[in-house]
């Protein structure tokens, strides 16, 4: 382990220890408030390009296990962390944290005031860093940081190339992967779906002659709107199969319905943010991962309404399309880390689906025959 520096756009530099890769990287700054989850977190296709700081003061304590992975390759550009432990305790683990990051080519940096870096990007808002070689020049580094230009194709780097199936015996659901987590594929089988996953800009009619019960939007990075064939593709669909968003999708299924998005200050990140369910009048625990959010204003001359609503800065959490079978919601159902509160929301799916199904019967039958 070496001496390494994180030096910030603004001009901010933190002197910490190197550990994981010995390269130079650089990203978007997100802080994460989960206590627990971060191999989960590292494997989040939804961190694809980010630096993410863990506000817990321990990482790496209960190592690396082949059961918590949310995909096969982690996406994350860099690991923020106060203490870095080389030595995991737990009986899952089949290797240390700075092993896993070494071979995965993912660069880390400890003994850093997380706290402070925290508070910082909530004052600031999402900054974008680097994290250095201690004999790498500052000046040229943040000036590099300034000169960089956004990416628009994050969602094409982590999304599926080729459709694939995953047989069951229950509802046919297709799975428009954004950046999707394998926690969504787990809630699904174990629902006994049969899974269809397509990559992101499958349109619709290659949707349609899968001939789905229901299509899942996922999460995923970046902005949405960058995402004009997916928007397209909803706007295709929307009035004949039953939506469900996720995360990044809710973003994308407002848009395709006329609403706007933004960014925020500094986002939503970790396994602990309260949601209020506003139609079963009830709040639960969630986990998000998400820097933008639907503008609640920009609703009014559309046809959706708001379902769900963060109790923490009163955005909004869930929508659903007054004549569509269409909702979404912007927190992450499955955890992975975190809560299971929020399982019921893909029994709701199927739910919706099947209602759907036995409403429409004639107009099915005759769209099939």
């Amino acid at each position: 382990m070496n001496r390494r520096r994180l030096v910030l756009e603004d001009g901010t530099v933190f002197e910490g220890i190197g550990f994981g890769d010995e390269c130079d990287t650089h990203g978007e700054l997100i802080f994460n408030t989960g206590m627990t989850g971060y191999q989960e977190i590292l494997s989040d296709p939804s961190y694809y390009g980010q630096l993410v700081v863990m506000t817990t003061p321990e990482v790496g304590n209960y190592g690396i296990n082949r059961d918590d992975f949310e995909a096969v390759s982690p996406a994350v550009k860099g690991l923020i962390v106060r203490e870095f432990c080389n030595l995991p305790n737990n009986f899952r683990s089949v290797e240390d944290l700075n092993t896993f990051l070494k071979a995965h080519h993912i660069p880390g940096i400890a003994n850093i005031d997380t706290r402070m870096l925290a508070k910082h990007i909530r004052k600031s808002g999402t900054l974008r860093g680097s994290i250095i070689d201690i004999e790498t020049s500052i000046k040229a580094t943040i000036q590099k940081l300034k000169n960089q230009s956004k990416q628009t194709n994050d969602v094409e780097k982590v999304s599926t190339k080729q459709a694939y199936v995953i047989p069951g015996r229950g509802l046919r659901i297709t799975v428009i992967d954004l950046g999707m987590k394998h926690g969504i594929l787990r809630e699904l089988t174990e629902r006994h779906c049969q899974v269809t996953v397509v990559p992101h800009d499958y349109n619709a009619e290659q949707i349609s002659r899968l001939n789905p019960s229901g299509v899942l939007i996922t999460n995923g990075p970046g902005n949405p709107k960058d995402l004009f064939a997916s928007i397209k593709t909803i706007q295709d669909i929307s009035d004949h199969i039953p939506l469900l968003g996720i995360g990044l999708g809710h973003q994308v299924m407002a848009l395709a319905f006329g609403a706007d998005t933004e960014k925020m200050l500094f986002g939503h990140h970790g396994s602990n943010h309260p949601v209020k369910d506003l139609d079963r009048n009830k709040a639960f625990v969630t986990t998000q991962n998400h820097n933008y959010t639907v503008k609640e204003e920009s609703l009014q001359n559309t046809d959706l309404e708001v379902t769900h609503r963060a109790l923490n800065d009163g955005t909004v959490e869930g929508i659903i399309h007054r004549h569509y079978p269409s909702f979404s919601v912007q927190f992450q159902p499955e955890g992975g880390p975190g809560p299971e509160d929020a399982y019921y929301i893909f029994d709701q799916f199927l739910d919706f689906i099947q209602h759907y199904e036995e409403t429409n019967k004639e107009d099915l039958y005759a769209k099939k025959y």
